[in-house]
C-alpha cells in the first residue's frame, strides 16, 4: 500500500472527524474536508502519472533489454508458479519423481508489484488521455 493510499484509508477519516469537531458550520466543514480529499487525489493522480511515464520510458527505450526486463522476469516468475503447482505435481503424479523449484519468500510480493506496476501504468496512462480530452 502506497503512502497516500494510507492517508486516504487510515488518516483521512480522523482529519475529518476532527474538523467535525473544529468547525461547527457544516457548510464550511464540508468544503474543508472536499479541499482536503481534492488534495490528497491530486497527490495520487500525479504519482499514478509518474509511474506511468517510468514505464512507458522504459518500453521506449533504446535497449532491447531496457524495453523487457520487466516482462522477462514476470514471466520467470510465471514459469516458477506453473512448475511448482502444476507441472511438478503431474510429474510427480505420473511418473514419481518431480522437479520443483525454491519458491523465494517474496515472489508473491513481487508478482503484485510487477503486475501492479504494469496495471497501474496503463491505468493511469488511459486516465491521463481521458483526462485531457
Amino acid at each position: 500500500m502506497n503512502l497516500l493510499a494510507t492517508v486516504a484509508n487510515f488518516i483521512l477519516p480522523g482529519i475529518f472527524k476532527e474538523v467535525d469537531k473544529a468547525i461547527p458550520d457544516q457548510d464550511l466543514g464540508a468544503r474543508l474536508k472536499a479541499s482536503i480529499q481534492t488534495a490528497v487525489l491530486s497527490a495520487d493522480a500525479e504519482a499514478l502519472q509518474e509511474q506511468a511515464g517510468i514505464v512507458t520510458a522504459e518500453a521506449k527505450g533504446e535497449s532491447w533489454l531496457q524495453r523487457n526486463w520487466r516482462p522477462l522476469t514476470m514471466m520467470v516468475f510465471v514459469f516458477i508458479v506453473a512448475n511448482n503447482y502444476i507441472i511438478a505435481p503431474y510429474a510427480q503424479a505420473l511418473s514419481g519423481t518431480s522437479v520443483s523449484l525454491p519458491t523465494p519468500p517474496d515472489l508473491w510480493a513481487l508478482i503484485k508489484i510487477g503486475l501492479g506496476g504494469y496495471v497501474v501504468g496503463r491505468s493511469a496512462e488511459k486516465c491521463v488521455t481521458a483526462w485531457k480530452s
